[in-house]
């Protein structure tokens, strides 16, 4: 079961990576399925199929990952803004806002992503969900610095709260080295809503509720990928979706 999900994630990654063309700087995501996205994309580089390409890395695990493909890597100083990013997801609700942050890069993935003209997320169809928290929980990241507090003010949300630890029982720390509040709210009806109330404490640097973000779904299943597409409102900086 476990290498069909991944034959899965590999063939939504792909398909992704082939709407990367010459000249693009490329938001790089998180995750399983986005580490093969990396590689694929390193190895068009490497084939000559596409020239010119540079990567923002969304968190220090998949920038030493392309540093190893031989992936050009650059960042938002240099590059503000991005062709194109390509990240996976946790969960997919059928508007294409999602849930994420379950590898821990969420508050990176987020800027990476609100930074794009474009946002390809990749997944294979068991993320796929009629209400966002039907499978997953979403995580709330949080700054160490009363911690217990912003846990207390998740629950009163309604949430049933998971302070996210490593396997020696340390506390997980991001690359930002805040902490990470694992929140199950079971079927979430309004998103926005539950978006907009999280973000009212002081404690609370971001959240895993990606909304209105996603330009583009690919989903990989028995039956093949299917590529979903939909508009979102970009900036007159940043242009327009093609």
């Amino acid at each position: 079961m476990q290498a069909d999900i991944t034959e899965l994630k590999r063939k939504a990654a792909a398909h992704a990576v082939g709407l990367v063309a010459s000249g693009m700087v490329v938001g790089l995501g998180h995750g399983s399925t986005a580490i093969h996205a990396v590689r694929f994309l390193a190895a068009r580089l490497k084939a000559g199929e596409i020239k010119n390409v540079l990567g923002i890395p969304c968190s220090l695990q998949v920038e030493e990952e392309a540093l190893q493909c031989g992936m050009p890597l650059t960042n938002l100083e240099k590059h503000p803004f991005m062709d194109m990013a390509i990240d996976g997801a946790d969960e997919v609700d059928i508007e294409l806002n999602l849930i994420k942050g379950g590898g821990g890069a969420l508050l990176r993935e987020k800027i990476v992503a609100q930074a794009s003209r474009r946002v390809v997320i990749v997944l294979d169809e068991s993320k796929c969900s009629p209400f966002l928290g039907k499978q997953r929980q979403v995580p709330v990241e949080i700054v160490p610095f009363g911690w217990n507090v912003h846990v207390l003010f998740l629950e009163s949300l309604g949430a049933k709260v998971r302070v996210r630890r490593n396997a020696d029982k340390s506390l997980f720390h991001t690359d930002q080295g805040n902490l990470l509040a694992d929140c199950n709210f079971n079927e979430i009806l309004n998103p926005r809503e539950l978006a907009a109330k999280i973000r009212t404490h002081a404690g609370v640097v971001e959240h895993g509720l990606f909304l209105d973000l996603a330009t583009d779904v690919v989903i990989a299943g028995a039956g093949g990928v299917r590529h979903l597409k939909r508009d979102r409102p970009i900036s007159k900086d940043k242009g327009k979706v093609e």
